[in-house]
């Protein structure tokens, strides 16, 4: 099976990749130039895939020509513009990116003829946020007050009108957030920040230390978006699907740094980031019980072992050992889990 990610680049779409390739198959990539040190780089992706494409999601007319170059399988759109305080800084690009270059997607994937299947992913972040004590289902109204929030809801909607008034290949929404493992390198985004700290002999500072989120390992979200693709090419399901963790992983932003402090070998020490910040909502649940009940998807890392399985990547790379083996040792782990 031959898959096509947008955004493949990013710190999910390398880990994408290459669980794509450790299942046997082929992979191919458009997106931007990659981070600076980011996982695609670190790891020579590049050499292991296919087509590693440079294209901005926003030209339509490039990203048609890639699309009918690469003629995929399966298409799992993953570009975007994915931090809130970026968005902020600039809205334009974000909204641009997350829902022109979206439909772009769509329509560039639906001259492909043989397309069996497409996978667009947005964001738990993409549900009007009441600070429900109980998880957000599928079916609740989406919002967003950020703007980063508020373009992938719209990303969220464009995708169901697309796919309501046009004929498409079999196409569902996947819904996480808050996902962690090695080589994220983003700025603004927690553990980044923690092992920036860490290797410079640094107290962590932490914006919002007692804010709840559906901390979830990045092997386990993606095994569950590669579950859905599977159900759709099988005929079974479409829709928008939620992708979070049970119960018991959902922590506040101190006892992350609590666990990743112990695992980096340091005493638990953070200190509240005093500084005047954004709007980030402080509590963001997600339910998850269609995808447990109708496709049989569960975690295979609890709080604990995503939290220390993220660090000890960090931990072991910044010793010397190989961003590739170590990718690869977690996935080829968790495969046997």
């Amino acid at each position: 099976m031959h898959f096509l990610i947008t955004g493949h680049t990013g710190f999910k779409g390398t880990w994408l990749s290459l669980i794509l390739r450790e299942r046997g198959h082929a992979v191919s990539g458009i997106s931007l130039e990659p981070n600076s040190n980011a996982l695609f780089e670190a790891a020579s992706v590049s050499n292991l895939i296919e087509n590693d494409v440079r294209c901005d999601i926003r030209n339509l007319v490039d990203l048609q020509e890639h699309f009918r170059a690469i003629n995929p399988d399966v298409v799992i759109h993953m570009a975007a513009q994915a931090l809130v305080r970026e968005s902020y800084k600039d809205p334009v690009k974000t909204f641009n990116t997350n829902v022109l270059g979206t439909i772009n997607v769509l329509k560039a994937s639906q001259e492909l003829s043989g397309l069996q299947a497409q996978l667009v992913i947005t964001t738990d972040k993409v549900y009007k946020n009441t600070n429900k004590a109980t998880g957000y289902i599928e079916s609740e109204p989406l919002g967003g007050q950020d703007p980063y929030s508020a373009s992938k809801a719209m990303a969220d909607i464009a995708t169901q009108s697309w796919l309501a008034s046009f004929e498409n290949a079999p196409t569902a929404i996947a819904r996480a957030g808050n996902v962690i493992g090695g080589g994220d390198v983003c700025a603004d985004r927690l553990i980044p920040d923690l092992v920036n700290s860490y290797k410079l002999g640094l107290i962590p500072q932490l914006r919002a230390p007692n804010s709840v989120r559906p901390w979830q390992h990045v092997l386990d979200c993606l095994n569950g978006y590669l579950m859905l693709v599977d159900a759709l090419i099988s005929g079974k399901e479409d829709g928008a699907w939620n992708f979070g963790p049970n119960e018991t992983q959902i922590r506040t932003v101190a006892d992350v740094a609590d666990i990743a402090a112990t695992t980096w070998g340091l005493q638990k020490k953070w200190e509240q980031d005093s500084s005047e910040n954004p709007h980030e909502a402080t509590l963001l649940l997600l339910n998850s019980n269609k995808v447990r009940t109708e496709l049989g998807w569960h975690d295979k890392l609890n709080f604990e072992e995503s939290v220390s399985w993220t660090m000890n990547w960090y931990k072991n790379v910044y010793n010397g050992n190989s961003p590739l083996e170590e990718t690869l040792k977690n996935i080829r782990e968790f495969e046997l889990k």
